[in-house]
């Protein structure tokens, strides 16, 4: 019985971790690395240090709190955006302005699902990628998915053995046997997720390995749209860095995890 169990255990870990290695095999970190000249890692501002961070929602919240904090926007903790300053000093800020929409006003949390996916958010991402420093799209994607299948290969090698155990021996020695031949399979997904932790899991992030050297010695520049003191400044390096949980206003964190 348990035999039949462990054929599709062995085939699918197989399989998943086959897959990752085809994929990781595509990467050449010397070449990333190589990629990202000085005057670029130098060049990493207020946005581009958010995207690194967090992606495309993370640059999202950083103007949305740039624009509250200069009484640009309101932010409720309701749960809306209301434009007050509809005269947008960039393009993110003018971006901003068109998703709210010709009424002045909309849901914050459709405002920020919005401008996650607008181009001019993306385009920080792919400026940032043919700079050696953000790890392409479609690399994140395939390399998640990869290691997505990999766990997955391991959870199913695990319940494929408690059936197994289950299900009672039916010859003496068969306990024995099953949690042998089952390791195999764990061994195998075990192993290669511990390994892709070194390896492959980088290109899970946003930022790739020369990002995150940028990102520990970034230095930020001050950003266009008005005067910046050192207070806003820490905070939205802070918010840059950590995401809204760095905003120290309640009801404008409040609003923003709506």
């Amino acid at each position: 019985m348990w035999l039949l169990l462990l054929i599709p255990a062995c085939v699918t870990a197989v399989v998943s971790c086959l897959r990752l290695v085809r994929v990781a095999a595509t990467f050449d970190p010397v070449a990333d690395c190589a990629a990202a000249r000085p005057d670029q890692l130098a060049g990493v501002g207020l946005y581009e240090t958010a995207y690194l961070a967090g992606g495309p929602t993370r640059v999202v919240d950083l103007v949305l709190v740039l624009m509250a904090g200069r009484g640009r926007l309101h932010l409720a903790h309701t749960g809306w955006t209301t434009v007050v300053d509809p005269q947008g000093r960039s393009r993110l800020e003018r971006a901003v302005v068109g998703a709210v929409g010709t009424d002045g006003q909309c849901r914050t949390g459709r405002l920020r699902a919005a401008l996650a996916g607008h181009p001019t958010v993306l385009e920080i991402g792919e400026r940032l990628a043919a700079a050696g420093l953000a790890t392409p799209a479609e690399v994140r994607e395939r390399t998640s998915l990869a290691l997505r299948r990999v766990r997955y290969a391991f959870l199913l090698g695990l319940a494929l053995l408690a059936a197994a155990l289950l299900a009672g021996p039916s010859e003496p020695g068969d306990t024995t046997a099953a949690l042998a031949w089952f390791s195999l399979p764990l061994i195998l997904t075990g192993g290669t997720l511990l390994m892709a932790r070194v390896d492959v899991q980088p290109y899970t992030r946003w930022a790739a390995p020369a990002g995150e050297r940028a990102l520990r010695s970034a230095v930020l520049p001050r950003q266009h749209g008005g005067p910046v003191d050192e207070d806003e400044r820490a905070l939205l390096r802070a918010v840059a860095m950590e995401g809204p949980e760095a905003v120290t206003d309640a009801r404008l964190r409040a609003a923003l995890r709506h």
